[in-house]
């Protein structure tokens, strides 16, 4: 929340070095790192963006940790969707505010966060997870990031996608599953005319057969299919260029979209392969 910092939050600190670290605020608390002890009663009362220092005099920057920063500090089950996906997904999906949306599966609960601040109050994300074990992580991440309780916008369901009843009608689907394909009947049947479903795959094999499985089904739009990369740049004065390193391919995109039923879209022309 807004504000000065209060016992509970979650802080993130910065020393010098742009090293981070992340504490929850307990009165009479120190964090204790290599230059020092950080009294935590320092920082209640103290408001965003301060400078509190160690026993060692060493200034940390405190803020509130951003999503993308929870995400990649986050306690994992499954492995996270990376926030540079988590944005596509959000943005090419068009998930917005009011939103009936369908997730599977919950993983570590990344993307999870992602879609319910997208839906916002108004709307609902339902998340099917198979492992129980993946589904407390999910829990316990969403919870600690929405400041210690599960929105009531989220209904996670231990189980299969694939036994989702149709009539709970959703306006975008999400997969992040290793066989999406196999559950192609039952978004279709739950997703509304004009609704995006956005499928994340890590292989290109698996990218083949999604992709085939959406245009074989007939009920779809022609499939786009894309994977994010990002370069950060180091600028300091006159020397500026690319980082030497950069975070490449994590997994691929594709997103489709439900034609009204019984319409069959016209045929893609597409150029024959030169031989």
């Amino acid at each position: 929340m807004p504000g000065a910092f209060v016992a509970g939050d979650r802080v993130q600190l910065t020393d010098p070095k742009g090293r981070l670290h992340t504490v929850v605020l307990t009165p009479g608390k120190q964090f204790h790192t290599h230059r020092g002890a950080i009294a935590h009663d320092d920082l209640i009362g103290a408001p965003e963006g301060s400078v509190v220092h160690s026993t060692a005099n060493t200034g940390y920057l405190a803020f509130r940790p951003l999503l993308a920063d929870f995400v990649l500090s986050m306690p994992r089950g499954a492995q996270v969707i990376y926030p540079k996906d988590a944005a596509q997904i959000v943005g090419n999906g068009d998930i917005g505010p009011g939103m009936r949306v369908l997730e599977a599966g919950a993983g570590s609960g990344a993307l999870t966060c992602s879609l319910l601040r997208a839906v916002g109050e108004h709307g609902r994300v339902t998340s099917y997870e198979r492992r129980e074990d993946f589904a407390d992580v999910a829990r316990g991440n969403v919870s600690a990031f929405f400041g210690g309780a599960v929105p009531g916008t989220w209904d996670l369901r231990l189980g299969d996608l694939a036994d989702h009843p149709a009539e709970e009608v959703v306006d975008r689907v999400v997969l992040d599953m290793l066989e999406p394909w196999a559950v192609l009947p039952t978004v279709a049947a739950a997703l509304r005319p004009g609704g995006v479903v956005v499928g994340y795959v890590a292989t290109v094999t698996q990218l083949s057969t999604y992709v085939e499985a959406l245009r074989a089904q007939g009920v779809w739009t022609e499939p786009y299919a894309w994977e994010s990369l990002v370069r950060p740049w180091h600028a300091v004065g006159l020397a500026v260029r690319p980082e030497h390193r950069m975070v490449a391919h994590t997994a691929f995109l594709v997103t489709a979209r439900r034609l009204a039923e019984g319409v069959v879209a016209p045929a893609r022309q597409r150029r024959a392969a030169k031989g």
